[in-house]
Formats: structure tokens, sequence, C-alpha cells
């Protein structure tokens, strides 16, 4: 019986050929899966990563309920044209507390990896409420409903909690000041010292919004003032053992 004929067979056996898709699919998912069980840390540990902020974290659940992922990316690839454009590669580690990560792969509009402290704030604002008067030929949506959405905070102790259950490094005094630390940012007239003691002094305080109160909109522009903006490329260098 020639190889043909043999796979004449199995085509044509369903459970035959289903028996053996998923010998295949399962070898492959082994291949990419056991080694990593063997490595120490399959994420490089980069200097000036941190865990969101409250408002920051808001922010970024905002980003997700609005399906801002759908066409937009966060992962620029290492290729030339990609860093050209956008900036350094992604690092894994600026994801390593994204849950879930927003890598993508649909760029309707940019990739915003890099996004942070390139526009205004005001930009951003304007931006998201009516896109077109910005970007003339965006086919971007109007978020401007954002700016009247105002949240309270009360709620980011028990947010801040449900991330450390999935390995987010928060410390107990991150959460217990979880409630304050999402006020003070968008406050430059508060003490914010605490808030810098506990996420470095790269975090931006100020009113985002220009408006009364802390909306959505503000939680927004804070999330998207700081991607990217963690990690010192000028400095960076790869670990080449890994």
């Amino acid at each position: 019986m020639s190889i043909l004929d043999k796979h004449g067979i199995l085509e044509k056996n369903v459970t035959l050929l289903a028996l053996f898709a998923f010998l295949v699919v399962t070898i492959g998912g082994l291949v990419q899966i056991v080694p990593l069980f063997y490595l120490e840390n399959t994420i490089e540990d980069v200097e000036g990563m941190r865990p969101y902020t409250p408002l920051e974290l808001a922010g970024r659940d905002i980003y997700i309920r609005e399906g801002c992922y759908v066409c937009h990316s966060q992962m620029i690839r290492p290729m030339r044209d990609e860093v050209e454009r956008y900036g350094h590669y992604s690092l894994a580690a600026e994801s390593q507390y994204d849950h879930p990560f927003q890598w993508g792969s649909k760029r309707t509009g940019p990739d915003l990896a890099r996004v942070g402290g390139r526009y205004s704030d005001e930009w951003h604002v304007d931006h998201l409420t009516n896109p077109q008067s910005v970007v003339p030929e965006s086919v971007m949506p109007k978020y401007g409903f954002l700016s009247a959405k105002l949240i309270d905070g009360a709620h980011m102790e028990d947010l801040l909690a449900t991330h450390r259950m999935v390995g987010v490094p928060y410390t107990d005094e991150m959460v217990e000041n979880a409630s304050a630390d999402f006020r003070v940012q968008a406050n430059p007239e508060a003490d914010y010292d605490g808030l810098l003691e506990r996420y470095g002094e790269k975090v931006s305080v100020r009113n985002f919004d220009r408006e009364p109160g802390i909306s959505e909109m503000d939680a927004l522009v804070a999330y998207l003032q700081m991607l990217g903006t963690l990690v010192d490329f000028s400095t960076f260098t790869p670990d080449a053992s890994r």
C-alpha cells in the first residue's frame, strides 16, 4: 500500500482523522509550553516598570470596556518600519502587569505602545471628544460622554486587591491607600508625596481634563499618558543571556 493510499484512509475516516489531529495539536502545544516550566523567569526584569496607579488602572478598564483594543494595538514589532514609526520595540516586561495584555494585531488606528507624552492632555481630550476635529480622516467614534461620567474611587481597594490575587505586586500599603491615591493623582493641589513614594517619581499628577471632579476622561487620559514612558530606552540594554 502506497503512502497516498494510507493518507486516503486517514482522510476518509473521521474518527481516525480527529485522533491524529488531536495528537498533532497536543505535541505542538507541549513543545511550546513544557520548556517554560524549566525557565527561572520568562520575562526580563526591566528598570522602571511598576504596577499601574489606581487612576491609571481605572483608565485601563475604561480602555478595555470601550473596545479601544479592537482598533489599536500596543505591541511594536522589532522591525525597522515599526521602530522608525512608533519607537523602541515592545518588551515583554511592559505587559507583565496587564490582565489581559493589550498587544492586539488590528491597526485601524496607530499603535499606542509609546503614545504617552507625545500629545498634550488637551489634545487627548479633544481627540476623544471629537476625533475628526484633530484628525479629519479619522474613523474613530466620539467618546465625549466620558467627561460627564464621574468616578468616586470607592472600589479602588477591591480593584487593586483583585489584581494582586493574579500576581500584580501591589503592597498592603498600596491597597490601603488606593482610594486616596486615586483622588490625589488628579489633584495637583493635594498632598501626593505618598503616591510618588509608592509608585515612583514618573507618576503624572494633574487635572487631566481640567474639569471639576474625577471623570472617566481623566482616568483614560492618565492611562494613555503613561503608556511607554516607564522604561528609559536611552540607557536600556537587553540581557543577551536570555
